[in-house]
């Protein structure tokens, strides 16, 4: 029995698309509206694990691949991709996001990144953002169509991009390397995805407890 979907495995998925594929998923999910439902956590811990001689055997690539390689291609997807995100938010503007739900769009994916924009300020929330689903898809597109500085995304852009491309990747690759995890990669792909889930539950956590009343405090009589 599969641990995940087939669309969310990133070991199956890096089996079946290959290196090409790996990196064209990387930009899209960064880049295009359209990447959301890709699994990018994942997929870069499965891309780390192939790197290693179990996970090139595993996944049919012989010989492995380089880690510093994959890790280079990996990071430099990641940075384009959202900065095409960006560029085409610039060019488009709000009316980008002023459209009808549909099964590719829905309004508070949008919603969800602008609260992290809100919550943490565009530069630390560009960071952040890219280890959230949905968010990592739609910030670079939400702060061009809010006019920031390109040269203040950029900077943000390369230093999230690395941290996320690189970071994940080389996770992967070391972990990959131990027995009880390279054996059960798609256990540990349900924990990456579920860890990356984390930051959109406490927020939403948050948010209910600031949306619940606050007690009346006590006074000094009782």
């Amino acid at each position: 029995m599969q641990a995940l979907p087939a669309i969310l495995d990133g070991k199956q998925l890096l089996e079946s698309v290959g290196l090409a594929g790996l990196l064209l998923i990387v930009f899209a999910e960064t880049g295009l509206l359209l990447g959301f439902f890709l699994p990018g956590d994942s997929l870069l811990f499965a891309a780390g694990f192939v790197c290693t001689e179990k996970g090139a055997k595993a996944l049919h690539y012989d010989p492995p691949i380089g880690i510093v390689p994959m890790v280079l291609a990996i990071t430099a997807a990641a940075i384009i991709g959202a900065q095409t995100g960006f560029l085409i938010g610039r060019r488009a503007g709000p009316a980008l996001f002023a459209r009808e739900d549909s099964r590719l769009f829905k309004r508070h994916y949008v919603t969800k990144a602008e609260e992290v924009v809100e919550q943490y300020g565009a530069g630390r929330a560009l960071v952040i953002g890219r280890f959230v689903p949905i968010v990592r898809t739609f910030i670079n597109p939400l702060v061009g169509a809010g006019q920031l500085p390109t040269r203040t995304f950029t900077q943000w852009n390369v230093v999230g991009g690395t941290l996320w491309g690189a970071g994940v990747t080389v996770l992967g690759y070391y972990l990959g390397q131990v027995d009880a995890i390279g054996k059960n990669l798609e256990v540990f792909a349900v924990i990456i995805v579920a860890i990356s889930l984390i930051p959109i539950a406490l927020e939403v956590r948050k948010n209910r407890r600031q949306a619940s009343p606050q007690a009346k405090p006590r006074s000094s009589s009782e």
